[in-house]
This record gives structure tokens, sequence and C-alpha cells, in this order.
């Protein structure tokens, strides 16, 4: 590079850097607890052998960018500022990367292009969300492996330039919908040169059997690591269709205008019945279709720079299952790769325009993106914020509405977070999670009768969930109806087999049974309370002293002789002890 190519490069970090400028005071939002502030593989060496080596220890296998985080928490601890400066940093330099590959391919406008890369609104997602590392981390080694590739076959007349594999395989280890870049190079190469050597096809045969494989561990650990099933995710193959046309179109509208972004857009209904929604694919394929027929007039740029979004986009339109399909089908961070056809697309175009309108034009574009990028990112300030952003432009999201409801309740404003949890329930009656949330809050005020009915529908929608079987317990056993409480508290053992705190529960049980002179149920109860936790002194009291005023002596004084004998100077249940041994001397 020349000194001014330098300086270039310089002036594109700087802009990044002043657009994102706000991000560095922003904190942690979503599922970066489970990523980075709760993720217990960041604090040891054992959890890095566990990144890399076992593929549940971590919410999906990006190994690079779980390794990145583990070596910033033992930089800089869990202070966000360092992990927001990395995402810029990695943001920027893709900006500059994609400017050298563009000027490798003679893209008229390649600095222009790598400008709207940087400071389009679109990206914030990606850059402003620490845990969407995936998408800046894997963007690098994606643009680099194309880099090295293209230079290796255009410019140094390399028949198979196997060091772009190095690359590539560290974007699939960062993200695998970087799995797509083989296609987007035969592509590409068919754009350039109208064919593709044996051995070019070979190596690109290769490094998407490698991406093949790593994408569907992926989709393995989406379905039953993080729980891609259900009916969120039950589309027939029509339907899938009718998203992805909707989708194509939705992701090239928020391009050409990025208002009105938010994090959690309105999930549609891919409703077959409704005739007109086919014109979305039927609309994409046919503008693919004219492209590749108008090559000869246009050139093959246009083909080219379309196709790759549609290739470099297709993961994410809907045809595999995702997990945040579950709220919507679209959201900005899935086109952070695929942007790059359609913003290098609309930069050569103008580049058309003569010079005294093209600067000025390059110019105020460049400036509204970069003051609009300044704004969203204000978004992400935290989670509150970012919710409370994503309401106010998406008022029937679900999701957000109880999210913000829980930032609330932990919080202590507990009107405010019933007024979201019952917002939420209206939107989305059949989310268990929103009942059981609700009804801990409500039975945590004491409306236990009000509580009831939400933790009944968390247990009933979530049978396996063990803190909707507890909570429900626990409101139960306050409106004393223990034996009620005993069934939901066992179901929470069987679920979790042992667990202390459930069995905790059920010896208060077994105790409120026996106050309602239910002594039989009393006894089965503390009995079994009794072997889940034998070091318990308190249940072995409450057991013996049941058992002797039930006229049961012997069997009593083993459990208070227990009681006594883990902890010493209990003075009750040493009284009871003698008092049972006397009546066990007077008996027959």
């Amino acid at each position: 590079m020349t000194r001014r190519a330098w300086g270039l490069a310089a002036l594109l970090l700087l802009a990044t850097a002043v657009a994102y400028a706000p991000v560095l005071r922003s904190g942690f939002v979503w599922d970066d607890d489970d990523h980075v502030t709760k993720n217990p593989m960041l604090s040891s060496a054992e959890g890095l052998r566990r990144i890399w080596l076992d593929a549940g220890a971590t919410p999906q296998y990006y190994p690079l960018v779980h390794t990145s985080f583990w070596i910033e928490k033992h930089l800089w601890g869990l202070r966000p500022a360092g992990y927001h400066a990395v995402n810029v940093v990695l943001h920027a330099l893709s900006a500059i990367v994609l400017w050298r590959l563009l000027l490798l391919l003679e893209v008229p406008g390649a600095l222009a292009a790598a400008a709207l890369f940087a400071l389009h609104p679109v990206h914030v997602e990606s850059v402003a969300w620490v845990s969407e590392r995936k998408n800046v981390l894997s963007g690098l080694f994606y643009l680099l492996a194309a880099l090295v590739f293209l230079r290796g076959v255009l410019r140094e007349r390399r028949a198979v330039p196997l060091r772009a594999f190095a690359p590539y395989l560290a974007a699939l280890l960062s993200k695998t919908v970087t799995a797509s870049l083989p296609v987007a190079l035969a592509l590409v190469l068919w754009w350039k040169r109208r064919r593709i050597e044996r051995a070019q096809a070979l190596l690109l045969a290769g490094m998407l059997a490698v991406g093949a494989l790593l994408a569907l561990l992926t989709v393995s650990l989406e379905t039953h690591q993080i729980g891609t099933t259900g009916d969120d995710w039950s589309l027939a193959p029509h339907e899938r269709v009718l998203v992805a046309g909707r989708a194509f179109w939705f992701y090239l509208a928020k391009l050409a205008l990025p208002s009105r972004l938010t994090f959690l857009y309105p999930r549609w209904r891919p409703d077959e019945g409704l005739s007109w929604t086919w014109l979305f694919p039927a609309a994409a394929l046919a503008a693919l279709g004219a492209l590749f027929a108008l090559r000869k007039r246009l050139g093959a740029g246009p083909f080219t720079a379309m196709a790759f979004f549609g290739v470099t986009l297709a993961p994410a339109l809907g045809f595999f299952d995702l997990y945040p399909m579950r709220y919507s089908f679209v959201a900005d961070h899935f086109q952070y790769l695929a942007s790059i056809g359609p913003i290098a697309l609309a930069a050569a175009c103008g580049a058309r325009l003569p010079r005294r309108a093209r600067v000025p034009a390059a110019a105020a574009v460049v400036l509204v993106l970069g003051a609009l990028t300044f704004h969203r990112t204000l978004a992400f300030h935290d989670a509150e914020t970012l919710w409370r952003d994503t309401i106010r432009k998406n008022p029937g999201s679900w999701m957000a509405h109880n999210n913000l409801a829980i930032l609330l309740a932990d919080r202590g404003d507990a009107a405010g977070a019933i007024e979201h949890f019952e917002t939420s329930l209206s939107i989305r009656p059949d989310h268990a999670a929103a009942h059981a949330n609700l009804g801990y809050l409500l039975a945590r005020e004491g409306k236990l009768a009000t509580a009831l009915p939400h933790l009944e529908k968390a247990a009933a929608l979530a049978p396996d969930d063990y803190n909707a079987s507890v909570h429900l317990g626990d409101a139960l056993l306050g409106l004393a109806r223990p034996g009620e409480a005993r069934t939901r508290y066992l179901r929470a053992l069987a679920i979790r087999p042992g667990d202390p705190e459930a069995a905790a529960r059920l010896a208060a049980a077994g105790v409120a049974l026996a106050r309602q002179g239910r002594t039989e149920e009393a006894v089965e109860t503390l009995v079994a309370a009794a072997r889940l936790l034998p070091g318990d002194a308190d249940i072995a009291y409450n057991l013996g002293t049941l058992l002797a005023r039930a006229g049961r002596p012997e069997e009593a004084i083993p459990h208070l002789e227990d009681a006594v004998r883990l902890r010493p100077g209990f003075a009750d249940a040493e009284r009871n002890l003698a008092l049972a041994r006397r009546e066990a001397a007077r008996a027959p």
C-alpha cells in the first residue's frame, strides 16, 4: 500500500470510530450474559480447552469468538468498553479490507463502497451488540480469505491459492454463515474470467464441504442445545419460500432507506392464502433473471452483486431454522456480509456521475449515514434502553415487553413490571416464561390468588420446567394447599433428582400437612424429605416430633436422635427425645 492508501485506510478507521463513539459508554445487552458476563468458560485454562474441544460448552460452537472473549476477560475483566472497542476496530478493519478487495476487482467507487459499509446504520446491531462479535470477526476473516484467493488468481496468476483456506477456516470458526464464501468466489470468477479452472473448482468444492460440515454442526446445536423446535419453526416448504421472498426485499429496503431500524421487527404470517405474497419471491427471481439477461448490455457486475446478496443472505432467509425466528423472520445483523453486494453496486453506479456531482453527493450520503449510525448506537446503551426503543418502534414485540418487565422487576418497579408482563401475555398468551415471571412477581407482592392462574398456566405449558413447578408449589403452600404443593415439589424433584432446594420445600409442605392434621400424608412427605436431606436437623426434628405426637414413639426416637446428633444443644429435640423414650418405655 502507498502512503496515500495508508492515509485513506486511517481515515476509514477514524470515521468508523467517530460514528460508533457512543458504544464505548454502552453496557451489555440481552444474551451477552450467556456469551460473556456469566460464561464460566472464560475464567480458566480449562474453560479455554473446553471452548475448543467441547461443542456444548458455549451457546454456539464458535471457538474463535469465545477465545477472543476469554482473552479480553483476562485483560480487562467485565468492563464493557473494551469489548465494544474491539468490535468497532474489527468492523473498521473489515471496511478497509473490503476497499482493497473492490480495488482488486476494479469496482468503480471502491472507497465509497467501503465507507458506506463502515457507516451504514444497518450494521450497528452487529457492532454495538457484544455477542455479535460473531459477525464482525467472521466478516474480517471472510473478506481476508476472499482477498487472498482472488489476489492469487487474478494478480499472482496462481491456479490454486491454498493460502485462502486458513482465513476461511477462521471465518467458519467464528460464524458458519460464512460457509457461502466458495459460492461467492465462484460467482466473482465467473464475472471476471467467465470460467473457473478445474483446480480452482476443486479447491472451492473442498472449502464448501468443510463449510457444510461445520454448518451442519451449527444446525444441530441450534436444534438440540438452543432449542429451535416447536410451532415457531414449523413452517411448510412453501411458507419458507414466502418468508425468503419477503425478507429479500425487506433487507434491500432497509439498505436503501434505513429508517425505524429496531432490534426486533414484527413477525409477519407467511400466509399463502394471500396470493399477493407470492409476488415477493417471484419479483426477486425476476429481478435476478433480468439482470442476467441484460448482462451484455449492463455488464455482468450488477447480476453478480445481486446474486452475491441472495447467496450470502440465503442461510438467514428462513430456509434453515434459526433461534431468532421465534421473534422475527428478519434482523439487521443477518445482512452484515450480504449487504456488500448492493452497497458495491450502488457505489459503482454513483461513480458514473460527473465528478462535480459525484464528490459532494458521496460526502453527503456518508455524512448522513454516519449521523444515523451515531444515533442508532444510542439504543444499545443498556438493556432497558434497547427494549424501550424496540417497544416504541414495535409495540407488538412480546419478547421486548417480557424482557423489559424482568429488568423492572429486578429493579423493584413491580407495577411497571406487571404492566409489561401483562402486555406481553396479551400478545402471546402461550409464553410459559412470561406466565411464570408474572406469577412469581405477583406472589412476591403477596397477591397469591392472582398469581396462581399464571403459575398453573406456566406449569401446564412447560411441564419440564423446574422453576415453574417450584413457584407453583410455593403459591399453593402460601394458599394453605399443602397437598397440592407437595405434588408440585415432587414434580420438581423428578426434573432435578435430589435437588436440595426442592427437598427443603417438600419438608415445608410436610409441616403444613401436619398442622392441618393430615398426619399420614405429613409423615410420608417428611420421610421423603429426610431421605433427600439426611443432614438436616430440622427435618429430622419435625418428623420425630410428628411421629411422637401420633403415638408412635419408637419410630420417633431415631429421627429425634438424628436431630440431636446433627445439632448439639438442640433443646427442643432433646426434650422431645426424652419424652418419646419415656412413652416407648411405658408401652406394653
